[in-house]
């Protein structure tokens, strides 16, 4: 979007008819629902991310471990997270997927994001959900069936906090009157991208947000569903999936199915990239949770043999 074309985080993920590569938090494999999250190690390889030119890294917003889901994510506020990693790197693009919006007040958000934001010199890219964990609502006091409207509030909220000065806004859970949300972003907005449906219909979210993330489909599904997609707007929004991988030592293995992605071989995985890259995907989250050997093996072997295919867009 022309918006974002000085937001040196988005610079460096996205551009149409163009396919980058980011990681997930923790950047380590992990048999139960909590990671071990070791913080040198994670802001060694985060840096080491940057270096190969991965365009990002994310950070996941789990705010309660439930046993029965089987996975905790990074474990830490992302928020917090991201402001520390931002503070042990200097280009690499910091992302939530996804912030969940119907359990945080739309202020706090907006400030929190802003600030990171601001802090890392515009390399924020604010993935946002509704949330799917049931424990969470209640928790929360909650009730899970306004996740659509408290969603819908809380980026409009956002949206104009951060643009307009004492801005005067009255939904169910802001009553701003005389006050003003700082620090407000350089270019007065942050790129906001939805997660799956979150409780709207695609084209609600084709015009309200800045880009889509979803989640890995078939080939042919994913294919009409960015078709689809493209069709609802004038202006190039990215496409963003994650996808877990298992990178074996054979670089010829073929793929085999693993929960929400592939045991397989270089080889394969570049044709695969490329494949989605063809049909319309901008960023790639790969996330290493399922990963059998050594995760800083595998990180040099994305980063000699299939970064080049799918570098970061800018360096700077």
């Amino acid at each position: 979007m022309e918006k974002f074309q000085n937001h040196r985080g988005y610079k460096r993920m996205y551009q149409e008819n163009k396919l980058t590569l980011g990681l997930f938090f923790p950047i380590e494999s992990y048999m139960s629902d909590v990671p071990e999250m070791n913080i040198e190690k994670q802001i060694k390889l985060a840096k080491r991310a940057e270096e190969l030119k991965f365009a990002a890294v994310f950070a996941r917003d789990v705010p309660l471990r439930d046993p029965n889901f089987g996975d905790v994510g990074q474990m830490y506020d992302p928020f917090t997270y991201l402001g520390f990693i931002a503070a042990h790197t200097e280009k690499i693009a910091l992302g939530t997927a996804s912030i969940i919006l119907t359990l945080r007040h739309p202020l706090h958000v907006a400030k929190a994001a802003a600030s990171v934001d601001k802090l890392s010199g515009e390399r924020l890219i604010l993935g946002v959900a509704t949330g799917d964990r049931p424990i969470e609502f209640p928790a929360f006091s909650v009730d899970a069936n306004d996740r659509g409207t408290l969603f819908q509030e809380s980026i409009a909220v956002m949206r104009e906090v951060w643009a307009k000065n004492f801005p005067r806004i009255h939904t169910s859970r802001v009553d701003l009157m005389n006050g003003d949300l700082l620090p407000k972003p350089n270019l007065s907005s942050i790129p906001v991208m939805v997660t799956g449906h979150s409780s709207q219909s695609p084209e609600w979210i084709a015009a309200n947000s800045d880009g889509w993330i979803y989640y890995p489909r078939p080939l042919h599904y994913q294919a009409e569903l960015i078709k689809n997609w493209r069709s609802l707007t004038d202006e190039f929004k990215p496409f963003t999936q994650s996808l877990y991988i298992d990178l074996t030592e054979d670089p010829n293995h073929v793929p085999i199915p693993i929960h929400l992605g592939f045991r397989i071989g270089r080889n394969f995985l570049i044709e695969f990239l490329q494949a989605l890259n063809d049909v319309g995907v901008n960023h790639i989250i790969i996330n290493l949770k399922y990963g059998r050997r050594p995760v800083e093996e595998v990180i040099e072997e994305l980063g000699e043999y299939i970064l080049p295919h799918f570098p970061a867009l800018t360096d700077n």
